[in-house]
């Protein structure tokens, strides 16, 4: 028994991945409503327009969560559900907020602990077209606040908070590749604006600070009554030198770790960007103000970390160029001597190798002074999964080994090496709408029927997680 006793397992979706109904009840468009509706944005010419049909079955999705044995659930809200328009100055939708009421009350009758993500990269599309969205560092952070309190006075019963889901994501994927919502890039065969240089740099400091806003606000007038729990999600992978002989692989690794992690991290924790980041990026990356500096600083009750993967890194020599976002270094599956870092998967940026998971989790806790961790996402999906046929993809073994090594790497860093991880949110639920990669990929525990009114399959890892966690949490 190796995980302490109060430890929480469960799994982790998506408002715009799951929910569909995109109309209903007064919903306003997002920002991955308009990119979808771009030709060639998304893999298969989909959108989250239906999904997984979460929205109309609430519970079926809380019936499968029991029949699972999880103990909690992350899930997140649609900003546009609550407040179609977005702005603190526009009216706020009561339907939208009746329904995420009577879901946490549904999931705490189930015995389920909520752990609701207020943002997961579906901005209020009528923001992005009023102000330029996240780029405004003025609008942004007010109108992120208002949403955050609106949402914190709907429904004090939540006693675990996210603000942001994977800010890395929202700005480099958003506003350097423009591979995500809303697609702003350098690259002028992709999008007519964007500069890849500048603008995610620019994002992810307004993101920070429209987070500790939220969190601020939080604990003014919230926590001492509610008495929950608030910090921020963060995604990031494991990295082993390329050519460990070769001290500036070394160095890197944790380059790498600070260009995806430290970004957002060290100025929660420390109040300022990461040094490898000021010396690469110079004036391109904005400073905070001393005023600024106070609010972000401590503003974590916990680390939410999403992990899926690891890579070998190889840095590079000379001058980056402007769009480089890395960190003026390479990402490889394969080592030097040719050494594979795992087997391959749907996706071309994930392979398995658990090992990594316990040795970031022990970078993560030794950097920022043991902090509480809950992975808050960690999964994979199978190599050609979707052209199977159901009787094979029900019996997903690959799945089931991965939850297997990657859960029982965590537990070894909880009990031999002193890492306070408190809970795991297995990505995900069920299959669902995979962003730019359509539904040609799938995470899910669950098979989801797009063709037969969304039906539900269980799949065997599904099934695997409840005797896994009964072997590992501490009963006394």
């Amino acid at each position: 028994m190796s995980l302490p006793k109060d430890f929480m397992w469960g799994f982790a979706t998506a408002a715009y991945q799951i929910e569909g109904a995109s109309e209903a009840d007064g919903r306003g468009p997002s920002i991955w409503d308009t990119f979808c509706a771009i030709p060639g944005k998304i893999a298969d010419g989909s959108s989250g327009a239906v999904a997984c049909d979460s929205y109309n079955r609430t519970k079926e999705d809380i019936d499968l969560l029991k029949s699972l044995g999880a103990t909690a659930y992350r899930f997140s809200i649609s900003w546009s559900r609550i407040i179609p328009l977005g702005g603190r100055n526009d009216p706020v939708n009561q339907k939208g907020v009746d329904h995420y009421v009577k879901f946490v009350d549904d999931l705490l009758e189930a015995g389920i602990q909520p752990f609701i993500t207020l943002f997961h990269w579906d901005l209020p599309d009528a923001l992005d077209k009023r102000y330029g969205g996240f780029l405004n560092r003025e609008e942004f952070p007010l109108d992120f606040e208002n949403y955050a309190r609106v949402v914190f006075k709907a429904i004090p019963k939540c006693q675990h908070w996210i603000t942001f889901n994977e800010p890395w994501c929202s700005s480099i994927l958003g506003y350097n590749t423009g591979y995500f919502a809303p697609g702003h890039t350098s690259d002028r065969s992709k999008s007519t604006v964007g500069d890849s240089a500048r603008e995610p740099w620019i994002v992810g400091h307004n993101i920070i600070l429209a987070h500790a806003r939220a969190v601020k606000a939080y604990r003014d007038d919230f926590k001492p009554t509610q008495g929950g729990e608030i910090g921020i999600t963060l995604n990031g992978d494991a990295t082993y030198p390329w050519d460990p002989e070769d001290s500036a692989d070394v160095e890197a690794c944790d380059r790498k770790i600070e260009f995806a992690i430290g970004w957002f991290a060290d100025p929660i924790y420390f109040g300022h960007y990461p040094e490898s980041m000021r010396k690469q990026l110079g004036d391109r990356l904005p400073t905070f103000t001393p005023e600024e500096v106070e609010l972000v600083k401590g503003s974590n009750d916990f680390y939410g970390m999403n992990h899926y993967t690891a890579n070998y890194i190889k840095h590079k020599t000379g001058v980056p160029p402007e769009d480089d976002f890395l960190g003026n270094l390479e990402t490889l599956f394969y080592s030097k001597k040719g050494e594979c870092i795992g087997p391959e998967t749907q996706s071309f940026w994930l392979r398995p190798m658990a090992q990594g998971f316990r040795d970031l989790l022990n970078w993560l806790s030794k950097r920022y002074g043991h902090p509480k961790i809950y992975v808050t996402e960690n999964g994979t999906s199978l190599k050609g999964e979707n052209g199977m046929k159901l009787e094979q993809i029900v019996e997903d073994d690959f799945r089931v080994k991965y939850f297997n090594d990657y859960v029982n790497a965590m537990a070894t860093a909880s009990a031999e090496d002193g890492v306070n991880v408190k809970g795991y949110l297995a990505w995900s639920l069920m299959d669902n709408f995979e962003w730019a990669e359509g539904y040609e990929t799938r995470f899910g525990v669950t098979y989801v029927d797009y063709a037969d009114d969304q039906k539900r399959y269980p799949k065997k890892s599904a099934k695997s997680l409840k005797p896994l966690f009964d072997s590992l949490i501490k009963k006394e």
